[in-house]
């Protein structure tokens, strides 16, 4: 009964309504005749219904916000930081019935809801930091009496497309740091968590309209991929930001590149840890644990595979077997649960035909796994954790599953087997070793090591710091986002010549005598 008493509280809080205006452009709101429903995967309850864009209603937001642009672009970068600031600040005072709605919308644990609002808040404090960081670099002419520079200016309209597993995460991670570069943002949220857009666009919205700023900043629209496809199609949208699968990327990278546009792509991963002989085992399961089950398995860093070597492998074998048994699986708002639902039932029948295939190419269930059925699994979307001995090669392995299914793979030999089998898979996001051998860390870290965007060692795949730039190799799209230099695809690059003199000479001693 407590989980109902603090949803509400949340709704209330976060101004969720039954039906809910999907498309706005700041604090106006605007409403179709065709609406989403969002069915919570905790309990399979109707949480609300949130109004579709339509194309007239989306040429009504990118025009507001191209004007807004104009205005938005001309604010000192430290004042627009203080912008992101305030919204950071609005977070905090707001972040447990919004952790509480990612949790119950999503299916996430509550402490992962959580979280995730932790992460907005962060990388809010990151950009306010980077509003006075955004530099260029000086260069020596060889010309005299010639300055050369480089310097960014702002985008435009930056597109936001996100994916229902960080429902709020990614858009701050995307939208922090284009406000502060000057660009404005339209978010298209995941059509499976619609009411989480709903809740950050009024806080966002809340924060520009107390500062007196035009609408337009913060834009939000609803729908399906059709919609999705009014941004992606737009050569009024210079950038595209697209976090999700693979095959939803190369739709989007095709689109923009037609029209000569910038992509940010987010996309599958396939995920591996390799267990050395000089592993601490009680840190590679807790490690793999976590990252084959948090959210379900349904994050892009989630461990899908643990290369072991032959030496360890029945001693880890045993101790995940032990570590499964001891996992509960149940409403993520309760903090004693380790496990949610997944998202769907669709994700339910992907999970069910995963355990058949790695059967079916000739693997093994080691850890058996199933559809939860009964009291307080209502929903059909919870699953047992599962874990599978299987072989690299199997097509199933080579595919990414976005769901808590483990595959232990074996290996024999040196280090430099277990890291080709890891990289011998389409995706490239993220990866780890676990090892007390500072050669074979080296090694993995080295530029014949991991082929990851991300490589770790002693920790495990899933998780990042938003200090690091975020983002894949190979088939997870190449993108970066959030820390470090990441900033960069959100800006324009332009290179500047000043002649200081009074003569005009051509480079390379040409000479153009009139």
């Amino acid at each position: 009964m407590k989980h109902t008493i603090n949803l509400r509280e949340a709704l209330k809080a976060l101004d969720i309504q039954p039906n809910n205006s999907g498309t706005s452009t700041g604090s106006n709101w605007f409403s179709s005749e065709e609406f989403i429903t969002s069915f919570s995967p905790v309990d399979g309850a109707q949480i609300g219904r949130v109004s579709v864009t339509t194309k007239s209603d989306y040429d009504n937001v990118l025009h507001t916000a191209a004007s807004a642009f104009k205005t938005w672009r001309l604010m000192p970068a430290p004042q627009r930081g203080e912008i992101v600031r305030q919204f950071g600040e609005r977070l905090r005072t707001l972040k447990t019935p919004l952790g509480q709605l990612v949790s119950y919308e999503m299916g996430k644990s509550l402490q992962e809801g959580l979280g995730e609002v932790q992460e907005m808040i962060d990388i809010c404090d990151f950009a306010v930091g980077l509003s006075r960081q955004l530099h260029g670099f000086t260069m020596h002419s060889e010309r005299p009496g010639h300055r050369m520079y480089e310097q960014y200016h702002p985008l435009g309209v930056v597109g936001i497309i996100s994916a229902f597993n960080f429902p709020v995460a990614v858009w701050a991670w995307n939208t922090a740091l284009a406000w502060i570069c000057g660009d404005v943002c339209v978010w298209k949220p995941s059509e499976k968590t619609p009411l989480c857009g709903i809740a950050c666009q009024k806080i966002a919205a809340s924060v520009f309209a107390e500062n007196k700023l035009p609408e337009g900043i913060s834009c939000l629209i609803n729908g399906d991929y059709a919609v999705g496809e009014f941004l992606t199609q737009d050569p009024q949208v210079p950038l595209i930001s697209a976090t999700g699968s693979t095959r939803m990327g190369r739709i989007v990278a095709k689109t923009v590149g037609e029209r000569l546009g910038k992509s940010l792509l987010e996309l599958g991963g396939n995920n591996a840890i390799i267990v050395t002989p000089d592993a601490d085992i009680k840190m590679t399961v807790i490690g793999a644990v976590f990252g084959a089950v948090g959210t379900a398995g349904q994050r892009c860093t989630s461990t899908r595979r643990l290369i072991i070597h032959e030496s360890m492998y029945e001693n880890v074998k045993s101790a995940l077997v032990d570590a499964y048994g001891q996992l509960r699986i149940g409403n993520p708002l309760d903090e004693t649960n380790h496990v949610g639902p997944l998202i769907d039932t669709d994700a339910v029948e992907h999970y069910n035909n995963a355990l058949k295939a790695v059967v079916d190419q000739g693997g093994s269930i080691l850890v058996e796994g199933g559809v939860l059925q009964g009291e307080g699994y209502e929903s059909g979307c919870y699953v047992k954790p599962a874990i599978a001995e299987a072989k690299n090669e199997f097509d199933i392995v080579q595919h990414e599953t976005f769901a808590p299914v483990l595959y232990l793979l074996k290996y024999s030999g040196s280090v430099d087997n277990a890291i080709a089998l890891q990289n011998s898979v389409a995706q490239g996001l993220s990866s780890a070793i676990m090892t007390n051998n500072l050669r074979e860390a080296e090694l993995f870290l080295s530029h014949t090591g991991s082929d990851c965007g991300i490589a770790n060692v002693n920790i495990g795949t899933s998780g990042a710091e938003i200090g690091g730039a975020f983002g894949g190799e190979k088939d997870t799209g190449g993108g970066r986002e959030s820390g470090s230099d990441a900033w960069k695809i959100y800006m324009r690059r332009q290179t500047n010549t000043i002649n200081f003199t009074a003569n005009l000479p051509l480079a390379q001693g040409i000479k153009f005598d009139l």
